[in-house]
């Protein structure tokens, strides 16, 4: 047993550049895609049909094609029209792409769930469109947005694995490097099926606490 501790222990110095790549791509891919996931959920609710139409068809493109395919089609197909892409920042676009389609529907529920009486009472004290979303409808879309955004988040850190499949050393990677030195599969993978636990547990510790915080606000 103090073996196969001390053994789990010496690889961590080989696994933590994975895992700093991991929570790097994770961290950047949740910001791009919450900021332009807002936009596309508020193009949704009030933009005119002109722009919504090749919005909606590049959304339900992306979320009926599976990630891989995604990833692949960035990654191998740029190149031919002229956008020769690093592995990473390829990646980091495909992923960011995928989660954005998947935000912008959530920001869109969540906006349209809010009753139409909350627009009007904003315009009938003059406010303009801006201030109508940021103090009517984003405080009370919130409480609505974050359970399935949070969900999206996980599958975000999730999703990060897959930047292995074109070269870039993340957490999946490191490890199986590290096995194939040792020939040890077993505790590496529990031991990085363990840190992306943590992390996820984190991520749904942290919706909880989002969630009782906007719990004053009522349906």
């Amino acid at each position: 047993m103090s073996d196969t501790f001390a053994f789990v222990v010496g690889t961590l110095p080989f696994l933590w550049q994975g895992l700093l790549m991991t929570l790097f791509v994770s961290l950047i891919v949740v910001i791009c895609s919450l900021l332009l996931g807002l936009l596309v959920g508020v193009a949704f609710a009030y933009a005119s049909w002109w722009l919504t139409l090749p919005l909606r068809a590049a959304s339900d493109i992306l979320r009926g094609t599976p990630l891989l395919v995604v990833i692949f089609s960035i990654y191998y197909l740029l190149p031919f029209v002229g956008f020769n892409l690093q592995p990473l920042p390829a990646f980091l676009l495909a992923l960011t792409l995928f989660k954005t389609a998947h935000v912008g529907e959530i920001a869109r529920g969540a906006i349209q769930s809010i009753a139409k009486g909350q627009t009007d009472a904003g315009k009938a004290i003059g406010l303009t469109f801006p201030q109508r979303l940021l103090y009517v409808i984003f405080p009370q879309a919130v409480r609505r947005f974050l359970p399935p955004w949070i969900n999206s988040v996980t599958d975000a850190v999730k999703g990060s694995s897959l930047i292995s499949l074109v070269g870039v050393v993340d957490l999946m990677l490191a490890a199986q490097q590290v096995i194939g030195r040792t020939y040890e599969p077993l505790p590496i993978y529990l031991l990085a099926a363990a840190m992306y636990f943590v992390i996820n547990y984190c991520l749904s510790v942290l919706s909880r606490r989002l969630e009782a915080r906007y719990a004053y606000i009522r349906e």
